[in-house]
């Protein structure tokens, strides 16, 4: 189903989207569109929403999914877009597990090969968790001769190293310390900050969420109810998600002001990726809790 403009989906009756998991792709572009719609579907989500303008065209549905695929025509490069389609999809849906990503972007969670992200949400809710926290992982081509833009599926590397996490502080005067909470850095972001704003320099968004009425997805990729932004329980473990992502590393060789000071990624930490959930367990970049 398409929808001519973010109002019109707006317009949908509560219900009228069925049953969940939800995705919500944001197309700013067409570079592997077609590669992140798919893995969306492989993963099993019920319902798949793609936001997109006019002169991008979207891939049809893969034959043997069952997924409800919804295109929004939307410009997709406008500040806040994402905020603005993931909290018209949180009124609609209540109670349903949402997952929001960008084309080039691909969620990778536990055992994610055999299981389902329906398994996976059922899962959490029994641990009586209503968030998992995702890290976006950066993606980069080996070779930027033959892959100017940094985007490459089959040489894929990433960093194996370098990632750390800082106290998060919140209240009126911004120096209470929040319960639970840290803000995560690395990668790309880490290794070329100087070419990052410092508030898109973390790394951790919560990449998959119940939606709750009055729930509002913020600027920050954090949620209004603070216990939904919490990297664990407080009795064990949670399990965690990643989200691997060649978003920054295209930006970063697109862009004017560090397109011509980055002639390559690579550096004695990087590894490359298996497109493996055990490769990203065992390097520490997501954990599967007390779910084996």
């Amino acid at each position: 189903m398409e929808h001519s403009n973010l109002t019109k989906f707006q317009a949908l009756a509560p219900g009228e989207l069925g049953k969940g998991p939800f995705a919500v792709l944001i197309a700013e572009d067409r570079v592997e569109l077609a590669s992140s719609l798919d893995h969306l579907h492989s993963l099993g989500f019920k319902g798949i929403i793609v936001v997109a303008p006019e002169e991008v065209e979207v891939p049809d549905a893969p034959a043997d999914t069952t997924a409800r695929q919804h295109i929004i025509r939307h410009p997709s490069r406008r500040p806040g877009v994402a905020v603005d389609v993931v909290n018209a999809l949180i009124e609609k849906v209540p109670g349903q597990w949402i997952h929001y990503c960008y084309n080039g972007e691909f969620l990778f969670f536990p055992f994610c090969e055999d299981r389902t992200v329906g398994e996976l949400v059922t899962w959490v809710m029994e641990e009586r968790r209503e968030a998992v926290l995702t890290y976006v992982i950066d993606l980069y081509a080996g070779d930027l001769t033959a892959h100017p833009n940094a985007v490459d599926l089959d040489s894929a590397l990433l960093d194996s190293s370098g990632y750390y996490a800082e106290t998060r502080r919140g209240g009126p005067e911004g120096d209470d310390v929040m319960d639970r909470q840290l803000n995560f850095y690395g990668g790309l972001r880490w290794r070329f900050e100087e070419h990052v704003a410092k508030p898109k320099r973390k790394i951790d968004r919560v990449g998959l969420f119940q939606a709750q009425p009055g729930l509002r997805l913020r600027d920050d990729h954090t949620l209004s109810n603070e216990e939904l932004n919490t990297y664990t329980c407080p009795w064990h473990h949670s399990l965690s998600a990643t989200i691997c992502s060649f978003r920054v590393a295209k930006a970063l060789r697109t862009n004017p002001g560090s397109r011509h000071d980055i002639p390559d990624f690579r550096w004695h930490k990087s590894v490359q990726f298996q497109w493996s959930s055990m490769q990203l367990m065992e390097l520490g970049l997501m954990e599967p809790g007390q779910w084996f």
